[in-house]
């Protein structure tokens, strides 16, 4: 192994093994370290017991039973101890979002802070190295010939990335290699108008983030899962983005709202861009001119596309709708598409002017079935429209009434696919489930539809019972 020249920070590579994946009910089973300073290497290592159980699976893969913990410290009584050892160090680790998430979420438990700042070596790998395909540790070990003393043992795999940080000295040099982890530490220094006590003041759990310019006008609304972590991405990214550095050098104060979780972070982030329309904020602004597909028949029999404007349009209560566009044009654009490429009949669709008896041009260029000549049924031209179009659906509100979909401690009020608001108690939930209607919103339409297809589909309360007759 090669001494490290003076120039590198202190570092500390870190591996943990746990009970499962997640740090706010899983618990540490086993930590290692192994430390370079100065160039010299120092090695810490303890088994932890989790007062909880480990699951079968999670034994067959690191071998630690419930036996080998039993008589181990818990992470309280090593606590003090792990924290000298990593302190004034980078902490590096592999997907380290996972290992410093559970030794942060630890320390936080017992009321101690920790905030080091934080090198993942799946993010180095994919900067030194982007041409490799997969950069998860397995492939990061066969293709960079690491040898394996203890696979899913903390310490093994802390000797792992040891071993991964040699490699990326030896291939890419000591000065590349420096320049990649202060990039990736977010080294940047600050905007001229932003101290380090505000961005300290910043919580790194989910909600949404506002950046001000001159005069307290919003320039850039985002959100995020881990608030500091992206407001300081920001000012890392200006190192080597230009939307960023124009950023960082007109921002002024920064402001920010907790919410319980992802999605609400997402609903407020949407809503938010709308009501204060920050100038560097492209996508989320509100769209004048929504509009859907419906599907009419004529009189011919034939079944044709009829574009529905705003005014006409009731998302979530009409049953023959689909797409919902942001403009006509982009209406227009996509009923071409589906024409091109399922070979249906623009001057059946209304794209061309329709001609009694004669082709459309599609069918000259072999493009069009013949539907518009007789050559092939319009049934089935109207069958295999429906079918393209079916995929497209806007879908009608399923429930009843109003819904609730709890996130954290919060209860996220829902009906009709529009956000009504935040609720923490029931006076709140029938104060916002009888609000009455709110303006149908694109965006917030297609999170609420995607968080009801996935994770938050157990998660829903009916609130049909607490809307009043006046609502």
């Amino acid at each position: 192994m090669s001494k490290l020249d003076q120039e590198y920070p202190p570092l500390a590579f870190v591996d943990i093994e746990t009970t499962g994946s997640h740090f706010d009910r899983d618990r540490i089973t086993e930590i290692g370290v192994k430390s370079l300073v100065g160039g010299e290497l120092t090695v810490w290592e303890s088994l932890v017991n989790p007062q909880t159980y480990i699951p079968q699976n999670i034994q067959k893969l690191t071998g630690i039973s419930p036996s080998m913990v039993a008589d181990q410290p818990s992470f309280e009584e090593i606590a003090r101890e792990l924290k000298a050892e990593l302190e004034a160090k980078i902490f590096v680790a592999h997907n380290a979002r996972f290992d410093y998430g559970f030794i942060k979420a630890a320390f936080k438990r017992m009321g101690m802070d920790f905030r080091p700042k934080v090198l993942c070596t799946v993010k180095l790998s994919r900067l030194l190295f982007p041409d490799q395909s997969r950069h998860n540790l397995d492939t990061i070990i066969n293709v960079h010939g690491l040898q394996i003393s203890a696979r899913h043992r903390a310490l093994g795999d802390a000797d792992l990335l040891l071993q991964f940080w040699n490699v990326c000295e030896k291939r890419v040099g000591s000065e590349r290699l420096l320049q990649a982890v202060n990039q990736l530490i977010g080294n940047a220094s600050l905007p001229p108008n932003i101290d380090q006590a505000l961005i300290d003041s910043i919580p790194d759990g989910p909600g949404c983030y506002i950046f001000y310019g001159e005069n307290k006008v919003p320039l850039y609304i985002g959100k995020s899962i881990s608030l500091r972590s992206r407001v300081m991405g920001h000012f890392q990214g200006a190192l080597t983005q230009r939307k960023e550095m124009k950023l960082s050098l007109q921002v002024r104060d920064i402001d920010w709202i907790d919410t319980a979780g992802e999605l609400s972070a997402l609903l407020l982030e949407s809503q938010l861009i709308k009501e204060r329309m920050p100038s560097m904020n492209i996508k989320l602004r509100r769209s004048k001119d929504l509009c859907a597909w419906s599907l009419e028949m004529d009189e011919a029999g034939v079944l044709v596309p009829t574009l529905v404007g705003r005014k006409n349009l009731s998302p979530g209560l009409q049953e023959n709708l689909y797409g919902l566009f942001y403009s006509k044009r982009e209406a227009q654009s996509y009923l071409k598409a589906v024409a091109k490429k399922y070979r249906l009949c623009e001057a059946l669709l209304g794209l061309e002017k329709r001609i009694e008896g004669k082709s459309c041009f599609g069918y000259q260029v072999k493009n069009c079935t013949g539907s518009c000549i007789g050559a092939s049924p319009i049934e089935l031209h109207n069958l295999q429209l429906k079918s393209v179009f079916e995929s497209y659906r806007v879908q009608v509100w399923p429930y009843r009434g109003p819904i609730a979909i709890r996130e954290g401690d919060a209860m996220l009020v829902i009906d009709k696919w529009c956000y009504l608001g935040s609720a923490i108690n029931e006076d709140e939930l029938s104060e916002l489930a009888s609000s009455g209607e709110v303006e149908f919103d694109l965006d917030i339409y297609k999170i609420i539809k995607k968080a009801l297809s996935g994770p938050y589909k157990h998660e829903v309360r009916l609130l049909s019972n607490l809307v009043t007759s006046e609502g």
